[in-house]
């Protein structure tokens, strides 16, 4: 048994995670809870100094447990690439954008694979975890490794292990969602099932990093694709009178051959509204075209403008005009009950609104204040409080993420009108007329 194999085994190895965000930190507190000791790297300093401070910046891991971990030295925080040679498994967790053109952005992913490959040393495990198009491992980071000197496979070993992560959901968190690893040799492999077996709940190994790289894909674009089809039928339904949602759920009360996707205002997050456009480009590359997969993607894309058109209609039949007209976006975060506002269409629904002229204000249980975004100039706005007078001023509440912290008979009763693109008021018996279904 060589030396890294009998550190995984004893669970001694040092775990270090290179980019502590929404899936690096709660990666490494399933490395903690597993007995690991953990090293995180991040290239943001304000992100180090709050970790080192013992604060979180992730709603659903507290602060207390962030200093716990750090005052016993489960874990530490930095931003020093230099000890990258420290970690005897470094798992990668950066982001992967798209770029302006929508083709992939791996600037982050080859700018940390070339630290660690200055610093590379003999048995290391390195595992990207980033979503990516299959190939990336083989063709982008094996490279850049391997100019250090080193073999893959005898001196250092690779293996891919896409993150799967369900935020606002307590069932599932990174120690009990079965992980997919995949490598290119055997040794690799078993690394890398060694490693992760001793911090999740079951490992599902897989025959290369392709393979591996393109089931992640696989699983965002299933989604995105489904999502479409509602979205889709949303609009189809509203114009012949059929309530979308009332019909879902009649449909999945089938136990077979159906599973359940909800429409919404637009696609958010990291994964599914960027994922399948990795898709696309492999298969442009390939001289194939994934029609189904862009149809998609174009579907998807459309649903803020939908909903702004829905709006104008409703405001409308009150003879208001968009323009001057007080609009509050209640939702910021992409999805109900979390404070992750990546991707989340209320930014481009404050994009296509404050072009025709309406006055945006927001409210958010989980962001205080609007952050900086990449693809964004997003306002300078804080989460305004949901009082009975700031409703009433306002001439339009537009429902865009449907946290359970809302007291929705409240709003509706207190708002002149309400579009409610997430059914969050289905259970509302009174104040009916005031609701548009967008």
């Amino acid at each position: 048994m060589s030396k890294l194999e009998q550190l995984i085994a004893n669970q001694t190895a040092l775990v270090g995670v290179v980019g502590l965000g929404y899936v690096g930190l709660p990666l490494i507190r399933a490395f903690i809870e597993a007995g690991y000791r953990t090293i995180g790297f991040d290239v943001d300093q304000a992100k180090v100094d709050k970790l080192l401070a013992g604060e979180s910046y992730i709603g659903h891991l507290p602060s207390e447990w962030i200093a716990a971990c750090i005052q016993n030295g489960q874990f530490e925080p930095t931003a020093d690439m230099d000890r990258l040679d420290e970690p005897d498994g470094i798992l990668i967790c950066v982001p992967t954008p798209l770029s302006e053109s929508r083709d992939p952005d791996l600037g982050y992913i080859e700018a940390t694979t070339e630290q660690i490959a200055i610093r590379l040393r003999k048995d290391q495990l390195i595992v990207l975890e980033s979503t990516t198009y299959p190939g990336t491992t083989r063709d982008v980071m094996l490279p850049i490794l391997e100019m250090s000197g080193l073999k893959c496979g005898t001196d250092f070993f690779i293996a891919y292990s896409p993150e799967r992560e369900d935020p606002g959901n307590p069932d599932f968190t990174a120690g009990n969602i079965p992980k997919v690893v995949g490598a290119d040799d055997e040794k690799s492999l078993l690394l890398a099932v060694s490693l992760y077996g001793g911090a999740v709940r079951e490992v599902v190994p897989v025959s290369s990093w392709e393979a591996a790289e393109a089931c992640k894909i696989l699983e965002n674009t299933y989604r995105a694709v489904n999502i479409a089809l509602v979205n889709e039928l949303k609009r189809l339904f509203e114009r012949i009178g059929i309530d979308v949602w009332e019909v879902i759920d009649a449909a999945k009360t089938k136990p077979f051959g159906f599973q359940a996707f909800y429409p919404g205002p637009g696609l958010g997050g990291h994964c599914i509204p960027i994922d399948p456009f990795y898709l696309s480009w492999v298969a442009r590359k390939h001289g194939l075209t994934t029609r189904f997969i862009e149809l998609a993607g174009e579907v998807n894309t459309s649903m803020p403008e939908y909903v702004v058109d829905q709006t104008t209609r409703a405001l409308n039949d009150q003879g208001k005009p968009v323009r001057g007209s007080k609009i509050c976006i209640l939702g910021i975060a992409y999805k109900r009950d979390i404070d992750d506002p990546r991707e989340s269409p209320s930014f481009e629904l404050i994009h296509l609104l404050q072009m025709r002229g309406a006055i945006i204000s927001y409210n958010d249980p989980h962001i205080p204040v609007i952050p900086h975004m990449r693809h964004y100039d997003v306002p300078a706005l804080s989460s305004s409080q949901l009082s009975a007078a700031f409703l009433a001023a306002q001439d339009c509440l537009i429902i865009a993420t449907d946290h359970s912290a809302y007291d929705y008979p409240f709003l509706v009763e207190h708002s002149q009108l309400v579009i409610d693109t997430r059914n969050a008021t289905k259970n509302v018996t009174s104040f009916r007329e005031k609701i548009y279904k967008a």
